[in-house]
């Protein structure tokens, strides 16, 4: 296992000046509930600060909040989500999602019929799922708990470490796992990356929506197993930047404001100092 620094962000996709609307990524989150509605207007909020264009698809009056308050995403009723599935780049399913019959039936549903696109798995629809219709190269994104329930379909894995479970997840499903924690575990079953930093701060709900938005968005113009060790590098430096200036004392929304800023110094302050 190897701890991750910026160098492994080198070739980590930067919209080019003469680039134009719909190069730089479309992204669909199909997230949220009738019971929780930030969790997939976190996601929502920092992706589309990131990629070109962002479709969304919740329930009704989630729906309606980006319509009326938002802004920031383009409104797709659940009824006609796999039309843009098709034509997204990659697809964000679960923030928000609660775990009923609802949530397994529609992850399940569009799991087995888009096998062949990117997505990125988590919360409600990561609980939900079936593991064996995981596609090829879909992130995961659990936290310890849900980590522990994969684990528990699999027996044989969950007798080892932390680091070489998760390796031995992701090569079974042909996918990559990025499990949160003080340390964030990275693996695409044949490396296994360590992201350090984060604060106690970043244990606030919705913290992992900002995550699971960020990668996704990240994901539409890089490697799925790139995309997940450079967001979970981001929102810890943007977690660590709040509590140099605020301490623990900051929330999910907070996050997802400093993202942004972070991103502009490592990629484009940096890139500038190096060239000069």
């Amino acid at each position: 296992m190897k701890s991750v620094t910026i160098d492994d962000l080198n070739n980590l996709y930067i919209p080019a000046h003469g680039s134009h609307k719909g190069q730089n990524g479309r992204l669909l989150v199909i997230g949220g509930s009738h019971l929780f509605h930030a969790a997939s207007l976190w996601a929502l909020t920092v992706a589309s600060r990131i990629v070109d264009l962002v479709h969304y698809s919740s329930v009704p009056e989630n729906n309606e909040l980006v319509k009326d308050e938002f802004h920031n995403g383009i409104v797709v009723p659940r009824e006609d989500v796999d039309a843009y599935i098709e034509e997204d780049d990659v697809i964000l399913i679960g923030p928000g999602m609660v775990r009923d019959e609802e949530t397994r039936d529609l992850t399940n549903s569009l799991l087995q019929k888009h096998p062949q696109k990117q997505w990125v798995i988590d919360a409600g629809a990561l609980q939900m799922m079936d593991v064996s219709r995981i596609p090829k190269h879909a992130i995961l994104t659990p936290h310890h708990g849900e980590f522990m329930r994969l684990l528990s379909l699999n027996h044989e894995l969950g007798i080892m470490n932390n680091g070489g479970a998760v390796q031995a997840f992701a090569k079974k499903y042909n996918c990559i796992v990025l499990l949160k924690g003080e340390r964030d575990i990275a693996s695409d079953g044949e490396t296994v990356k360590i992201i350090a930093g984060g604060n106690a701060g970043m244990t606030k709900g919705g913290t992992g929506d900002v995550l699971a938005g960020l990668v996704a968005a990240l994901a539409c113009k890089n490697d799925p197993f790139l995309a997940a060790i450079a967001g979970a590098i981001i929102n810890k430096k943007a977690g660590d930047a709040l509590y140099a200036r605020v301490g623990p004392y900051f929330n999910a929304s907070d996050l997802a404001n400093e993202i942004p800023v972070v991103m502009k110094q490592l990629f484009i302050d940096n890139q500038t100092a190096a060239a000069n």
